[in-house]
């Protein structure tokens, strides 16, 4: 129970806390906070309305844009990609693939 409540507090270091992520679910959770965020408002923008049919290339495209999501802390994304080991590409793909498999759960299927 306290590793859940330390995770929760991690997700916002930085921002409204000093609790560092130190664990891979802490880490996971700081960085992908944000960028389900931008992946959620990517989906939105789309005709389909979905994850389903989201690439890399165009979640990249919005990534890069400060004025599309802009409540979103890039800095956050790419600072828990370095905390993770992994290239920030590799975890906005694993990020869309997981989002795909509960398209049902999180309502991002669209109209697909």
């Amino acid at each position: 129970m306290w590793n859940k409540i330390i995770a929760m507090q991690c997700h916002g270091y930085g921002l409204c806390t000093d609790v560092k992520p130190e664990s891979a679910m802490e880490k996971t959770l700081f960085t992908i906070d944000e960028l389900t965020g931008l992946i959620h408002a990517a989906c939105l923008m789309r005709p389909s309305k979905s994850v389903l049919d989201l690439e890399l290339k165009s979640l990249k495209k919005k990534f890069k844009s400060k004025s599309f999501a802009a409540g979103v802390n890039r800095d956050v994304i790419r600072q828990g990609s370095e905390m993770l080991g992994m290239e920030l590409d590799d975890v906005m793909r694993e990020s869309i693939e997981g989002l795909k498999e509960s398209a049902d759960i999180t309502g991002l299927r669209g109209n697909l």
